[in-house]
């Protein structure tokens, strides 16, 4: 499984350049909105058509600008799940489906009855859309999407119009799907909980530009760039200088810090999660007093925005706490100082 993307498209004062090479079965693309996200999609899948460029799909080229290649989106065998479905409001769950095959008219029929039963649809084919829940229709969408066979599948934003269970539920159904499915797949993403669960590679997007590609885990880990760092939900960052090898100083916290990573000649700032810093009873290396400037309570959490006592400004570090319960006093066993692990800390490039 092989996916390459390497394209440009301008359109009403908007530019998209964006590329990756994957050799993954599930690349995520994460950026906010307007970032030229479904954009790429769009173009991946045929509907758009970029300036110039080349996709290549498993080795078959799609698309390439210089030798006019330009394949039309139902030659490319990829199959697309659009954020609200797109289903057709007039057909009913069994005329939708069978909108998405691609064989012979002989075997559509026990074909659609197939993928019914398959996507437990059964008892629902002469539905309309208006009739079925939120996760009754993702259901259907993903039977016109799968009937067709599709190399390559392309999901944008399938989560985000869902709350709540109905999300939870329709998350697991769609990681066992994920599971049992043989092609590519491609999410797009504002989210990177579902960056990080979905996808194996993640491309980060930012005013159509990518600005990193790699493994999901490492870039959370490790992003590099400190506009990766704030993509993937850091809240924690300060500008920094080296001091020696393994020693910088965090500018915004007033800290000097140790690190386990040898510091480059170029760093500019230093970041950590606020999942990674840990209570200390004692003063010690990579310490900061525990004075909190502000608390926000969340359904599994305490937030607390810890003072920085030695910084010229006024930021604070970023602490979650997760909630044993919900009777616990946010004020109680509070510790002494916070740790900032140097094993955690990412050093990081603008």
């Amino acid at each position: 499984m092989a996916i390459h993307v390497e394209i440009e498209k301008s359109f009403k004062g908007f530019s998209l350049k964006t590329a990756f090479d994957s050799k993954s079965s599930a690349i995520g693309i994460l950026g906010a909105s307007g970032s030229g996200k479904s954009m790429t999609l769009r173009c991946i899948a045929g509907i758009e058509k970029p300036d110039k460029g080349k996709i290549i799909i498993n080795g078959r080229t799609v698309f390439d600008s210089e030798k006019k290649i330009n394949l039309k989106p139902q030659e490319r065998r990829i199959g697309y799940l659009f954020q609200n479905y797109a289903l057709f409001p007039t057909m009913t769950v069994k005329d939708n489906i069978k909108c998405g095959f691609r064989g012979e008219k002989g075997i559509q029929d026990a074909k659609v009855a197939d993928f019914v039963k398959r996507y437990h649809l059964d008892g629902l084919e002469n539905r309309y859309p208006s009739q079925l829940s939120g996760g009754q229709q993702q259901r259907v969408a993903l039977a016109r999407m799968m009937i067709g066979e599709p190399e390559a599948i392309l999901l944008d934003e399938p989560f985000s119009a869902l709350d709540g269970y109905l999300k939870d539920t329709l998350q697991k159904d769609m990681e066992d799907f994920l599971k049992q499915y043989q092609g590519d797949m491609i999410m797009v993403t504002h989210s990177r909980d579902e960056a990080f669960r979905f996808c194996k590679e993640l491309m980060l997007l930012k005013d159509g530009r990518t600005l990193t590609f790699g493994d999901t885990r490492h870039l959370f880990e490790q992003p590099g760039l400190l506009e990766v760092a704030r993509l993937t939900g850091c809240k924690n960052n300060s500008r920094a200088r080296k001091l020696g090898a393994y020693e910088i100083e965090a500018l915004d916290w007033g800290l000097k810090l140790h690190t386990t990573q040898e510091v480059p000649d170029d760093i500019t700032h230093v970041a950590i999660r606020g999942h990674w810093m840990q209570p200390a009873d004692t003063p010690g290396q990579n310490t900061v007093p525990f004075e909190v400037q502000d608390y926000i309570e969340t359904t599994f959490e305490h937030q607390y925005l810890v003072k920085c006592p030695n910084a010229d400004t006024d930021a604070v570090l970023w602490w979650m706490r997760p909630k044993p319960n919900f009777q616990l006093d946010p004020r109680a066993n509070l510790p002494k100082y916070l740790y900032l692990p140097p094993e955690h800390l990412m050093l990081l490039k603008p």
